[in-house]
C-alpha cells in the first residue's frame, strides 16, 4: 500500500537534509540554464538542446546521488529519486548523440500532447456538462491547448522560440523552489 507517509518518512527527511546541499546544485543549475536561454533566444536550437541536455544529465546526476546517498538506511525507499535521475541520465546522454532529433522530436512531442490533452478535456467537459456547472472553464482550456498543438505544428519556429522561453522561465522557477526547499533542508539539519 503506497501512502503520503511513503514518500516523507523520517529517515527519508533525516537523508535528504544531510544532504541539502545537492537540492541547492540542482535549483542553481536550473536558473543558470532558465537565464542562459533567456538571454540568448536566437541562437541555434542544437545549442539549446545540448544546453538542456547537460542540464538534464547534470540534474539525474544530483538525483541519483541524492538517492544514492541514504541507500545504506534501507527503511526508506528511494525508487522516485533512483528513476528521475537514471530518466534525466538517459535524456542527457541520447540528447548529446542525437541533439538535431531532439529538437525535433521534442516539438512533436510538445505538439502531440497539447492535441491530445486539449481533445480530451473537451471531451471530459462535454462528458461532465450534467455533473457540473462551469464546463467551459475545462472546455477553453482544451481548446487553447489544441490551438497551442496546431501553431506548434504550424510555425515550428516560432513555436520552438516560445519553446525556449517558456523552458527558461520554468527552470527558472523550478530552480529557485529547489534552492527554497535546500535552505529548509539544512534547517532541518542543523
Amino acid at each position: 500500500m503506497t501512502t503520503a507517509s511513503t514518500f516523507a518518512s523520517p529517515s527519508l527527511l533525516r537523508a535528504l537534509a544531510k544532504r541539502w546541499w545537492l537540492f541547492t546544485l540542482r535549483g542553481v543549475a536550473g536558473i543558470a540554464f532558465g537565464f542562459l536561454a533567456l538571454l540568448w533566444p536566437g541562437v541555434a536550437l542544437l545549442t539549446l538542446a545540448i544546453v538542456w541536455g547537460a542540464y538534464a544529465l547534470t540534474d539525474g546526476v544530483f538525483a541519483l546521488a541524492a538517492a544514492m546517498s541514504g541507500m545504506r538506511s534501507g527503511d526508506t525507499p528511494r525508487w522516485w529519486l533512483v528513476l528521475t535521475g537514471l530518466a534525466g541520465i538517459a535524456a542527457g546522454l541520447l540528447t548529446f548523440i542525437w541533439p538535431g532529433v531532439t529538437v525535433q522530436v521534442l516539438l512533436l512531442l510538445i505538439a502531440a500532447w497539447a492535441l491530445v490533452t486539449g481533445v480530451m478535456e473537451v471531451a471530459g467537459a462535454i462528458a461532465l456538462r450534467k455533473e457540473i456547472q462551469g464546463e467551459i472553464f475545462l472546455i477553453l482550456a482544451g481548446l487553447a491547448s489544441i490551438a497551442f498543438g496546431i501553431a506548434l505544428l504550424a510555425w515550428p519556429v516560432a513555436g520552438a522560440i516560445s519553446l525556449v522561453w517558456l523552458i527558461a522561465w520554468v527552470s527558472i522557477f523550478a530552480g529557485a523552489t529547489y534552492v527554497a526547499l535546500s535552505l529548509r533542508l539544512k534547517k532541518l539539519a542543523g
